[in-house]
């Protein structure tokens, strides 16, 4: 907490704070001066003295001391610390976005790093930071769907949200495409925006559910919902570790992929289909959405300041009266 306050605090006189190379300076000269003002005699022996030294002793430069954190005081109070505050203010219309993830088995194939869900994740992020003004909701599916993130323009949510999607998350596995469509497509049909559209993204290998994917791309075609559609992996052979009661095993498995049912999706509703190899071309992707999907927003951003440098001013005066008291005191040195 006192990090993020230090974090927001500006001052109006930088310069100011270049004073504070003479402390270092002060305390030289101090150091010095003291060594010569000092007393000595010349005493045979001083052993029986070791044991004498007082608390006054101890402490007789606590008043310099002071004196010198008070210096550090004004000089912070005179650079004027000023806390920040950044306000923004949104203009204009901005787009709903419902994000769907296939998290079935087949998105934890390793063509990807570390696999292709997690890759994923990390792009959808970026995709997110990205997007200005824009309402933003989160649907994941396998063999069921699930909506993990309401539409909302609270990135922190959005982001936590991406961030703890696992592969297993609902129990069944398989892939009902259809499902996920049609759970995205029914947390937009109600938005009142011009611009809503889904992108989801799966390895397009569907093996059927409640909803049919035919059924649920009419639906997004009702509403008048784009879907963008991508697609994870290729077909091709990997490697993958099989245990068997020998031990592990490695075989050759070959990644199923249908590009056809993503495409139709797209075509039908006014989207595009896109397909990603790795991870540089899923950057690519959603580079490209975030091209052609542009908002209609602007923000404004508007900076407000509070002066604080009243408690170093107080200090200050509070340390100097401190310093003051003690040396006609305590260190009271008489002629």
């Amino acid at each position: 907490m006192l990090y993020q306050w230090f974090q927001n605090i500006t001052f109006h006189n930088p310069e100011a704070l270049s004073l504070l190379f003479l402390i270092p300076i002060i305390a030289i000269w101090y150091y010095s001066n003291n060594k010569k003002r000092q007393g000595s005699m010349l005493v045979t022996t001083t052993h029986f003295l070791s044991d004498i030294r007082s608390s006054k002793t101890w402490f007789q430069n606590l008043p310099f001391v002071l004196r010198c954190i008070a210096l550090v005081c004004l000089i912070v109070a005179l650079a004027r610390p000023q806390h920040k505050f950044s306000e923004q203010q949104t203009q204009g219309e901005g787009i709903d976005i419902v994000l769907c993830f296939d998290i079935s088995g087949s998105m934890t194939e390793k063509d990807f790093t570390p696999n292709r869900l997690e890759a994923a994740k990390e792009v959808a992020q970026a995709f997110v930071n990205e997007r200005t003004g824009d309402r933003i909701g989160v649907v994941i599916f396998s063999r069921q769907s699930f909506t993990l993130c309401p539409i909302t323009t609270d990135k922190t949510t959005i982001l936590s949200q991406i961030a703890n999607i696992r592969s297993g998350y609902l129990e069944e596995e398989g892939t009902s495409i259809g499902s996920g469509l049609a759970t995205s497509v029914d947390r937009l049909k109600n938005q009142k925006t011009k611009s809503r559209i889904i992108i989801l993204l799966t390895d397009g290998v569907d093996f059927g559910g409640m909803i049919p994917p035919d059924i649920a791309k009419e639906m997004a075609k009702l509403y008048g919902i784009k879907v963008y559609t991508i697609g994870v992996g290729s077909e091709k052979e990997v490697d993958e570790q099989v245990q068997t009661p020998y031990g592990k095993v490695t075989s050759r498995k070959k990644l199923e992929f249908n590009e056809g049912l993503l495409k139709d999706i797209a075509a039908e509703t006014g989207g595009k289909y896109f397909h990603a190899v790795d991870q540089d071309a899923l950057k690519n992707v959603y580079a490209s959405i975030n091209k052609l999907e542009k908002s209609k927003v602007e923000v404004t951003s508007y900076d407000r300041f509070t002066e604080e440098f009243l408690p170093w001013l107080i200090a200050a005066f509070a340390l100097l009266i401190f310093e003051v008291v003690l040396r006609y005191t305590v260190f009271k040195k008489f002629p």
